[in-house]
């Protein structure tokens, strides 16, 4: 073999090995679905409806940023109750890319050696986990009883022109037990 031979097939070689870096990177899972069209702050209000029929005025509001390393969701909600009652809930939960293609671990607390890791639910702590799908941000999470039995609650958050779509649903041991569909207007 001479040397424009070999020239010319570690050039193809090259050309090959590119192509193939390339590959392995859009399909691992750091490559995952962009949360960029999420970005933003977004609110609105609904009546939210318990198992049994009755519903609660409900104001939202969600954040969503990006991060160095992923994204975090900060939620609000503020209920009115029938007594006249106002209650007031913060939620914030940084996500981080997982081993697996568009599929976030919740970073929500810090280890010994300084690092986010997820809460443990056998300690009665949720386990929280979010996911990209399509036009779709949802969040899990997980909580388990006492008893061993659990609660699921599963926020929805889809992009709509001028916001996104909210579909909450709380599941306990298998059963609805409240949800909600509303609108959130983009601020």
């Amino acid at each position: 073999m001479n040397r424009s031979d070999r020239t010319s097939s570690f050039a193809l070689m090259a050309r090959w090995l590119s192509v193939l870096a390339i590959g392995l990177l859009l399909a691992s899972p750091g490559w995952a679905q962009d949360i960029g069209p999420f970005v933003g702050d977004y609110v609105g209000s609904a009546d939210v409806v318990d198992a049994d029929g009755s519903s609660t005025p409900r104001d939202m509001s969600v954040s969503i940023a990006e991060t160095g390393e992923g994204f975090v969701v900060k939620w609000k909600t503020t209920t009115y109750k029938a007594d006249g009652r106002v209650k007031e809930q913060s939620f914030s939960v940084e996500f981080r890319p997982s081993d697996r293609n568009n599929i976030y671990s919740a970073a929500m607390k810090r280890n010994v050696f300084g690092h986010e890791v997820p809460l443990d639910p056998m300690k009665g702590e949720p386990f929280v986990w979010g996911r990209i799908e399509g036009e779709t941000l949802t969040v899990f999470s997980l909580f388990i009883d006492e008893d061993g039995g659990y609660e699921l609650q599963q926020y929805d958050r889809t992009l709509a022109e001028d916001g996104l779509n909210l579909s909450f649903s709380r599941f306990r041991d298998g059963q609805k037990s409240r949800s909600v569909e509303t609108f959130l207007k983009k601020q």
